[in-house]
């Protein structure tokens, strides 16, 4: 990892000198002002920066790839010497310590990651979006600055951009001055925070407005199409950020708060500093909501403003502190919102998942810099689990909070962290440390005795796995339908479904989904494998379920058995479309192409609109399952195999595997490289070097 700003005598002693120059630069503050040009895929900038030397230096650097400079200098007017090697550029001159300095530097920056850029080449009115994404691939392909996340600087940002948009920002909105048919938006930070949390979105938004009852302002951000799915996509987003500043004890550390969703984003979410870009997967109606929801990212991003922004990791083998801390405060917050029955078959779920990934082998230390989303994030959140139960509430929220103040806007390890926690509890921790932090194995009996004293519904769930282990039909006929009409839990029915429903007659199942809601009901249509007459006036039933993924498996299951009634259950789900990913839709005009005798008239209609789904300017969740169908069916147009050539570059590494996979079989089939060929010139030059490639030539 690179050091943030170092001194060196010359070029050639860099390397050797980062370790003892790290401290002899303060880097105070930046001010930024960007035009990003979407045609070209360019941003072009001015950045400011203001630091204090601490000792006598000779030369200071920072990360910059791929750059074009056209003005470097210090303090706005002497031309500065510097050298630079397309990676990082460094800056000579004599600077005396106690002084403060600045430097300007006026860059052209490419970016091939970090600033993305949709909607620009379509012909598709208001879905443009340009929008960053710091995590893991450095915000100095946009921005000279700083790799390492030690260096913690004050960043206000302006940015120029067409009038018709809204601009987004860290930081405070401090005016808005139109230039003929552009805006100028500047934004003021008040506090430091490292490089990769700085952050931009530009597109065609709305915004709701609300706050927190601490008067934070929260600004709910959206696409005017999207306004009906406003309060479902946003839902509890107060409730949860009161939640969690009651909670840690500590007030929320920045000005303002703001949720902005971004079209084909590369993750759930990114908790950039006072401004969380998620994405617009999470954008969903009433229905949708039962599926697919955005509590528990919206409740994990605001986390990690006080659990990574906040105090931020030295490196890697710290990362416990960002993610372990924000999924274990999401849970919470999702127990505050749902229950203690949620909170528990959570938990359960995850120690499940830790235990298999342990046991074969695959097992990862906390401390383990290298290890897996699972590693840190669930095991992670298990380790803050068992640290609360064993020390207790008050002392754990003492030492969080202890934590958080003494390290605010500062950079963090582990070691601070337990030391923190054992001044407030007053123990020494070390066991707790050896099991949950540095040894490998995912300790299942000590979750699972957790779990035990917490949750009946858990209990009773665990002893019918044991009798399963002895006696299936003991089970079936003895203890079932009791530990069934014995509780409320959802969960606990939905897991016994998932468990045991090949096991269980279709009758008693009739039997056991009489008053059963939603989630059981989605349970039984995922799980069994073929529907039976006895069993098909539920599964007709879940057509109507407020449920997107229930609808879509009943469908499917339906159609597969009675192919009698094909007609009427696809006449019965015409009008649904489903998920953001339009799941029930897709779903639909195959299988409404795979139907004989089914409005034939209107076939050429359903293809048509399956394959304008492979389109660019659709999510790339949308284009997927639309190339998934269309394979199966052995349906690509030319113009689909375009659209697949096409998602064979996408910045989303699995849809880009995927696609490359359909692409590869493509190729297999007889004549296919032909038709590859003959569309080889409508493709533009990055498509082409990849067919190249793949063509061998």
């Amino acid at each position: 990892m690179k050091l943030p700003l170092s001194i060196s005598i010359t070029l050639l002693s860099l390397s050797s000198c980062f370790a003892q120059t790290q401290e002899k630069i303060d880097v105070l503050d930046a001010s930024v002002v960007i035009s990003p040009k979407p045609v070209s895929k360019e941003i072009h900038g001015t950045v400011v920066y203001r630091f204090k030397a601490l000792k006598d230096v000779d030369s200071v650097f920072l990360d910059a790839k791929n750059m074009k400079f056209s003005s470097v200098r210090f303090d706005s007017e002497k031309q500065a010497k510097y050298s630079y090697n397309q990676k990082t550029i460094t800056l000579f001159e004599r600077f005396k310590a106690n002084t403060t300095y600045s430097f300007e530097l006026v860059y052209t920056a490419q970016p091939k990651q970090t600033v993305y850029f949709f909607g620009w080449e379509d012909d598709v009115l208001g879905n443009e979006q340009i929008w960053t994404q710091g995590q893991g691939k450095y915000t100095s392909y946009w921005l000279p600055s700083f790799d390492d996340m030690n260096e913690k600087v004050v960043f206000d940002l302006g940015i120029v951009f067409d009038s018709f948009y809204k601009v987004i920002a860290n930081g405070e909105l401090q005016s808005q001055t139109k230039i003929d048919t552009k805006t100028a938006w500047s934004f003021d930070m008040w506090k430091p925070m490292s490089s990769y949390l700085v952050a931009f979105a530009i597109g065609n938004f709305d915004k709701e407005t609300i706050q927190s009852s601490s008067g934070i302002p929260i600004e709910l951000y959206y696409e005017p199409k999207d306004s009906s799915k406003l309060e479902p996509t946003y839902r509890y987003t107060k409730e949860i950020f009161d939640f969690l500043e009651d909670e840690i004890g500590v007030p929320y550390p920045w000005q303002n708060y703001k949720q902005i969703p971004a079209q084909d984003f590369l993750y759930a979410g990114m908790e950039n500093t006072g401004a969380t870009i998620f994405s617009n997967t999470f954008v969903v109606d009433s229905i949708a909501f039962i599926d697919k929801n955005y509590v528990n990212v919206n409740a994990h991003e605001l986390a990690h403003q006080w659990f990574g922004n906040m105090v931020t990791e030295q490196s890697g083998e710290h990362h416990w502190l960002h993610e372990g801390f924000a999924t274990y405060y999401a849970y919470l917050a999702e127990k505050e919102l749902f229950g203690d029955d949620y909170y528990y078959w959570k938990l359960y779920e995850t120690a499940t998942s830790l235990y298999t990934f342990s046991k074969d082998g695959n097992g990862e230390a906390l401390t383990n810099p290298n290890a897996g989303s699972l590693t840190f994030y669930e095991k992670g959140a298990w380790a803050l689990v068992m640290l609360r139960e064993r020390v207790g509430d008050e002392a754990f929220k003492e030492g969080i909070q202890n934590y958080l103040q003494k390290f605010a806007y500062q950079n963090v390890t582990i070691s601070d962290f337990m030391w923190e926690m054992r001044k407030a509890s007053g123990m020494k921790l070390m066991d707790f440390e050896q099991i949950w932090l540095q040894n490998s194995e995912f300790p299942m009996d000590l979750a699972e005795n957790y779990l035990l004293t917490k949750n009946k519904s858990l209990e009773a769930y665990l002893g019918i796995k044991q009798t399963k282990q002895k006696s299936l039909d003991s089970l079936v006929n003895s203890r079932l339908e009791k530990y069934w009409n014995a509780t409320e839990s959802s969960h606990f029915k939905r897991q016994l479904v998932f468990d045991f429903a090949k096991d269980i007659s279709d009758e008693r199942l009739v039997k056991l989904m009489e008053g059963e809601g939603i989630r059981v009901h989605q349970a039984l249509a995922l799980s069994v494998p073929k529907v039976s007459q006895t069993l098909k006036p539920i599964f007709e039933s879940m057509l109507n379920d407020e449920s997107y993924v229930t609808q879509e498996a009943a469908l499917f299951k339906l159609w597969s058995d009675f192919p009698a009634n094909r007609f009427d259950y696809l006449e019965r789900t015409s009008m649904t479309s489903g998920l953001p990913n339009k799941n029930v839709r897709l779903l639909w005009l195959a299988l409404a192409l795979a139907t004989p005798e089914y409005k034939n008239e209107q076939k050429r209609s359903f293809y048509t609109e399956l394959s304008g789904y492979t389109h660019p300017k659709y999510h790339f969740e949308v284009r997927l399952l639309a190339f998934q169908y269309l394979n199966n069916l052995g349906a690509f147009s030319d113009e689909v195999i375009k659209n697949l050539v096409n998602a064979c570059n996408h910045h989303v590494w699995y849809f880009k595997k995927s696609s490359r996979t359909f692409l590869k079989k493509f190729l297999k089939g007889e004549g296919n490289k032909d038709r590859l060929k003959a569309i080889y010139v409508s493709l533009n030059q990055q498509e082409k070097e990849y067919l190249d490639k793949t063509l061998g030539k």
